[in-house]
Protein backbone atom coordinates (compact mmCIF):
# COMPACT_ATOMS: atom_id res chain seq x y z
CA UNK A 1 0.00 0.00 0.00
CA UNK A 2 1.76 3.61 -0.94
CA UNK A 3 2.36 5.50 1.94
CA UNK A 4 0.77 9.16 1.93
CA UNK A 5 2.57 11.95 1.77
CA UNK A 6 1.56 15.11 3.39
CA UNK A 7 4.72 17.39 3.87
CA UNK A 8 7.04 17.96 1.52
CA UNK A 9 9.60 16.09 0.49
CA UNK A 10 12.60 15.46 3.07
CA UNK A 11 15.29 13.59 0.77
CA UNK A 12 16.47 10.79 3.00
CA UNK A 13 17.20 9.15 -0.76
CA UNK A 14 18.99 12.14 -1.67
CA UNK A 15 22.81 13.38 -0.96
CA UNK A 16 25.22 16.14 -1.69
CA UNK A 17 27.26 14.74 -4.70
CA UNK A 18 24.17 12.85 -6.32
CA UNK A 19 21.50 15.05 -7.75
CA UNK A 20 17.62 13.14 -7.57
CA UNK A 21 16.70 12.54 -10.95
CA UNK A 22 13.08 12.01 -11.91
CA UNK A 23 11.71 9.74 -14.48
CA UNK A 24 8.58 10.31 -16.82
CA UNK A 25 6.01 8.49 -18.56
CA UNK A 26 2.51 8.67 -20.05
CA UNK A 27 1.15 5.44 -19.94
CA UNK A 28 1.31 2.53 -17.69
CA UNK A 29 3.10 0.50 -19.46
CA UNK A 30 6.04 2.66 -20.15
CA UNK A 31 6.29 3.21 -16.56
CA UNK A 32 6.05 -0.67 -15.88
CA UNK A 33 9.02 -1.32 -18.18
CA UNK A 34 11.61 1.02 -16.26
CA UNK A 35 9.74 0.09 -12.15
CA UNK A 36 10.42 -3.51 -13.22
CA UNK A 37 14.30 -2.76 -13.22
CA UNK A 38 14.03 -1.14 -9.64
CA UNK A 39 13.14 -1.75 -5.83
CA UNK A 40 11.32 1.31 -5.29
CA UNK A 41 9.41 2.37 -2.36
CA UNK A 42 5.85 3.48 -3.33
CA UNK A 43 4.66 7.15 -1.91
CA UNK A 44 0.93 8.66 -2.63
CA UNK A 45 0.96 12.58 -3.12
CA UNK A 46 -2.60 13.20 -4.58
CA UNK A 47 -3.77 11.01 -7.61
CA UNK A 48 -0.04 10.09 -8.37
CA UNK A 49 2.13 7.43 -7.31
CA UNK A 50 5.71 8.14 -6.98
CA UNK A 51 8.55 5.72 -7.08
CA UNK A 52 11.05 6.20 -5.00
CA UNK A 53 14.68 4.42 -5.51
CA UNK A 54 18.26 4.16 -5.63
CA UNK A 55 19.06 2.99 -8.49
CA UNK A 56 23.02 2.19 -9.03
CA UNK A 57 23.87 4.48 -6.55
CA UNK A 58 21.46 6.97 -8.47
CA UNK A 59 18.63 8.55 -5.79
CA UNK A 60 15.84 8.55 -8.57
CA UNK A 61 12.06 9.05 -8.17
CA UNK A 62 9.89 7.68 -11.15
CA UNK A 63 6.18 8.29 -11.98
CA UNK A 64 3.43 8.10 -13.96
CA UNK A 65 2.13 11.44 -15.13
CA UNK A 66 -0.81 10.67 -17.41
CA UNK A 67 -1.29 11.95 -20.33
CA UNK A 68 -1.70 15.77 -21.52
CA UNK A 69 -0.11 18.84 -20.72
CA UNK A 70 -2.04 19.71 -17.29
CA UNK A 71 -1.34 16.37 -16.16
CA UNK A 72 2.47 16.18 -17.06
CA UNK A 73 3.10 19.67 -15.78
CA UNK A 74 1.38 19.22 -12.16
CA UNK A 75 3.04 15.98 -12.00
CA UNK A 76 6.61 18.00 -12.87
CA UNK A 77 5.65 20.94 -10.16
CA UNK A 78 5.09 18.43 -7.54
CA UNK A 79 8.62 16.22 -8.35
CA UNK A 80 10.26 19.45 -8.11
CA UNK A 81 8.43 20.63 -4.61
CA UNK A 82 7.52 17.68 -2.81
CA UNK A 83 10.70 15.17 -3.64
CA UNK A 84 13.44 17.65 -4.61
CA UNK A 85 14.00 16.50 -7.98
CA UNK A 86 16.94 18.38 -9.71
CA UNK A 87 16.71 17.01 -13.01
CA UNK A 88 13.88 15.16 -15.60
CA UNK A 89 13.75 12.94 -17.85
CA UNK A 90 11.01 12.21 -19.98
CA UNK A 91 10.22 9.32 -21.95
CA UNK A 92 7.54 7.49 -24.11
CA UNK A 93 6.25 7.64 -27.71
CA UNK A 94 5.27 10.05 -30.08
CA UNK A 95 3.86 9.93 -33.61
CA UNK A 96 5.90 11.22 -36.71
CA UNK A 97 5.88 14.60 -38.39
CA UNK A 98 8.69 14.35 -41.07
CA UNK A 99 9.18 11.88 -43.91
CA UNK A 100 12.66 11.19 -42.19
CA UNK A 101 11.33 9.57 -39.08
CA UNK A 102 10.31 6.43 -39.23
CA UNK A 103 8.10 3.90 -36.72
CA UNK A 104 10.38 2.83 -34.40
CA UNK A 105 13.12 6.26 -34.47
CA UNK A 106 14.17 7.62 -31.64
CA UNK A 107 13.57 11.07 -31.45
CA UNK A 108 15.86 13.33 -28.56
CA UNK A 109 14.19 16.57 -28.01
CA UNK A 110 15.94 20.03 -28.54
CA UNK A 111 13.66 22.00 -28.38
CA UNK A 112 10.00 21.91 -27.32
CA UNK A 113 6.64 23.42 -28.31
CA UNK A 114 3.33 23.75 -27.31
CA UNK A 115 1.30 23.61 -30.32
CA UNK A 116 -2.07 24.42 -29.64
CA UNK A 117 -0.99 27.55 -27.91
CA UNK A 118 -2.73 30.64 -29.40
CA UNK A 119 -3.46 33.51 -27.74
CA UNK A 120 -3.38 35.95 -30.16
CA UNK A 121 -3.63 38.80 -31.22
CA UNK A 122 -3.25 39.73 -27.87
CA UNK A 123 0.16 37.44 -28.01
CA UNK A 124 2.19 35.61 -31.54
CA UNK A 125 0.80 32.58 -31.45
CA UNK A 126 2.32 29.80 -29.94
CA UNK A 127 3.96 32.08 -27.62
CA UNK A 128 3.49 31.62 -23.73
CA UNK A 129 2.29 34.56 -22.71
CA UNK A 130 3.98 36.64 -20.32
CA UNK A 131 6.92 34.74 -21.25
CA UNK A 132 8.11 35.93 -24.67
CA UNK A 133 8.95 32.34 -24.97
CA UNK A 134 7.40 30.08 -27.88
CA UNK A 135 10.19 27.24 -27.60
CA UNK A 136 11.51 25.71 -24.82
CA UNK A 137 15.34 24.04 -25.14
CA UNK A 138 16.51 20.98 -23.11
CA UNK A 139 18.99 20.70 -20.84
CA UNK A 140 22.60 20.42 -23.21
CA UNK A 141 24.49 17.90 -20.91
CA UNK A 142 21.25 15.33 -20.30
CA UNK A 143 20.38 15.65 -23.67
CA UNK A 144 23.67 14.58 -24.72
CA UNK A 145 23.88 11.49 -21.82
CA UNK A 146 20.51 10.46 -23.77
CA UNK A 147 21.55 10.59 -26.93
CA UNK A 148 24.57 8.80 -26.36
CA UNK A 149 22.32 5.98 -24.36
CA UNK A 150 20.05 5.78 -27.12
CA UNK A 151 23.26 5.09 -29.49
CA UNK A 152 24.24 1.99 -27.25
CA UNK A 153 20.68 0.33 -27.47
CA UNK A 154 20.46 1.52 -30.84
CA UNK A 155 21.55 -1.48 -32.80
CA UNK A 156 20.95 -4.13 -29.75
CA UNK A 157 17.43 -3.42 -29.76
CA UNK A 158 17.21 -3.07 -33.51
CA UNK A 159 19.04 -6.83 -33.81
CA UNK A 160 17.05 -8.76 -31.24
CA UNK A 161 13.50 -7.23 -32.79
CA UNK A 162 15.53 -8.82 -36.32
CA UNK A 163 16.40 -12.05 -34.31
CA UNK A 164 12.95 -12.38 -32.83
CA UNK A 165 10.81 -11.83 -36.22
CA UNK A 166 9.53 -8.60 -34.13
CA UNK A 167 9.65 -6.41 -36.98
CA UNK A 168 8.29 -8.25 -39.32
CA UNK A 169 5.13 -8.90 -37.23
CA UNK A 170 4.68 -4.94 -37.26
CA UNK A 171 5.29 -5.24 -41.10
CA UNK A 172 8.54 -3.44 -40.50
CA UNK A 173 10.60 -5.74 -42.24
CA UNK A 174 14.42 -5.16 -42.18
CA UNK A 175 14.23 -1.94 -39.70
CA UNK A 176 16.88 0.08 -38.57
CA UNK A 177 16.31 2.62 -36.34
CA UNK A 178 17.16 5.97 -36.56
CA UNK A 179 18.44 8.47 -34.28
CA UNK A 180 17.13 12.24 -34.80
CA UNK A 181 17.30 15.19 -32.55
CA UNK A 182 15.55 18.26 -33.04
CA UNK A 183 11.85 20.01 -32.11
CA UNK A 184 9.47 18.00 -30.51
CA UNK A 185 5.53 19.36 -30.27
CA UNK A 186 2.96 18.65 -27.81
CA UNK A 187 -0.71 19.62 -27.49
CA UNK A 188 -3.88 18.30 -26.02
CA UNK A 189 -4.43 15.88 -29.04
CA UNK A 190 -4.06 12.84 -30.19
CA UNK A 191 -3.11 13.61 -34.01
CA UNK A 192 -4.42 10.83 -35.53
CA UNK A 193 -5.54 12.20 -39.04
CA UNK A 194 -3.43 13.05 -41.97
CA UNK A 195 -5.42 16.38 -42.45
CA UNK A 196 -4.07 17.69 -38.67
CA UNK A 197 -0.58 15.81 -39.17
CA UNK A 198 -0.41 18.00 -42.81
CA UNK A 199 -1.65 20.97 -40.86
CA UNK A 200 0.85 21.03 -38.46
CA UNK A 201 3.61 19.84 -41.01
CA UNK A 202 2.63 23.43 -43.06
CA UNK A 203 2.83 25.73 -40.07
CA UNK A 204 5.69 23.97 -38.25
CA UNK A 205 8.08 22.51 -41.04
CA UNK A 206 11.08 22.20 -38.73
CA UNK A 207 9.11 19.64 -36.15
CA UNK A 208 10.21 15.98 -35.89
CA UNK A 209 7.14 14.31 -33.76
CA UNK A 210 4.37 15.56 -31.85
CA UNK A 211 2.88 13.72 -28.25
CA UNK A 212 0.86 15.76 -25.80
CA UNK A 213 3.54 16.11 -22.31
CA UNK A 214 7.01 17.73 -23.06
CA UNK A 215 6.80 20.88 -23.98
CA UNK A 216 4.29 21.39 -20.47
CA UNK A 217 7.12 20.03 -18.51
CA UNK A 218 9.66 21.76 -20.24
CA UNK A 219 7.84 24.95 -19.03
CA UNK A 220 7.62 23.97 -15.78
CA UNK A 221 11.63 23.12 -15.29
CA UNK A 222 11.81 26.43 -16.88
CA UNK A 223 10.16 28.15 -14.05
CA UNK A 224 12.59 26.17 -11.76
CA UNK A 225 15.48 26.26 -13.40
CA UNK A 226 15.54 22.68 -13.14
CA UNK A 227 17.27 20.74 -15.84
CA UNK A 228 14.96 18.70 -18.74
CA UNK A 229 15.79 16.32 -21.35
CA UNK A 230 13.30 14.27 -23.27
CA UNK A 231 13.31 11.24 -26.08
CA UNK A 232 10.53 9.99 -27.77
CA UNK A 233 9.93 6.60 -29.87
CA UNK A 234 8.39 6.99 -32.91
CA UNK A 235 5.52 4.74 -32.51
CA UNK A 236 3.22 5.98 -35.77
CA UNK A 237 2.70 8.23 -38.62
CA UNK A 238 0.19 10.64 -37.06
CA UNK A 239 -1.70 10.24 -39.57
CA UNK A 240 -5.25 8.32 -40.30
CA UNK A 241 -3.61 4.85 -39.63
CA UNK A 242 -2.25 6.00 -36.12
CA UNK A 243 -4.62 4.40 -33.69
CA UNK A 244 -4.22 0.86 -35.30
CA UNK A 245 -0.24 1.02 -34.51
CA UNK A 246 -0.07 2.49 -31.41
CA UNK A 247 -1.60 0.13 -28.78
CA UNK A 248 0.52 -3.34 -29.98
CA UNK A 249 3.93 -0.71 -30.75
CA UNK A 250 4.15 0.56 -27.57
CA UNK A 251 3.73 -2.89 -25.39
CA UNK A 252 6.27 -4.75 -28.25
CA UNK A 253 8.60 -2.17 -29.18
CA UNK A 254 8.59 1.33 -27.28
CA UNK A 255 7.94 0.50 -23.71
CA UNK A 256 10.94 -1.76 -23.40
CA UNK A 257 13.09 0.06 -25.90
CA UNK A 258 12.72 3.35 -23.50
CA UNK A 259 13.71 1.20 -20.44
CA UNK A 260 16.66 0.06 -22.04
CA UNK A 261 17.74 2.97 -23.04
CA UNK A 262 16.79 4.64 -19.19
CA UNK A 263 19.22 1.91 -17.70
CA UNK A 264 21.96 2.24 -20.08
CA UNK A 265 21.67 6.37 -19.40
CA UNK A 266 21.94 5.44 -15.66
CA UNK A 267 24.73 3.13 -15.86
CA UNK A 268 26.69 5.48 -17.74
CA UNK A 269 25.98 8.00 -15.03
CA UNK A 270 26.88 5.36 -12.39
CA UNK A 271 30.41 4.63 -14.64
CA UNK A 272 31.31 8.23 -14.47
CA UNK A 273 30.81 8.65 -10.87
Amino acid sequence: MPKRWSKKWSGQLSNSDTPTLALMSAMQEELSCILERLQATPVQVGSRTYWQAQWMGQPVVAVLSRIGKVAAATTASCLIEHFGATQLVFSGVAGSLDDRVQVGDVVIASELMQHDMDASPLFPKYQIPLTQKSLFTTNELLTQELKSAAVQCQQEIGSNMQTQGMWDLLGLANKKIGLHEGLILSGDQFISSAKKSEALKLSLPQALAVEMECAAVAQVCDDYGVPFAAFRIISDKANDTAHLDFEKFIQTVAAPFGAHVIEAFISNRAGSR
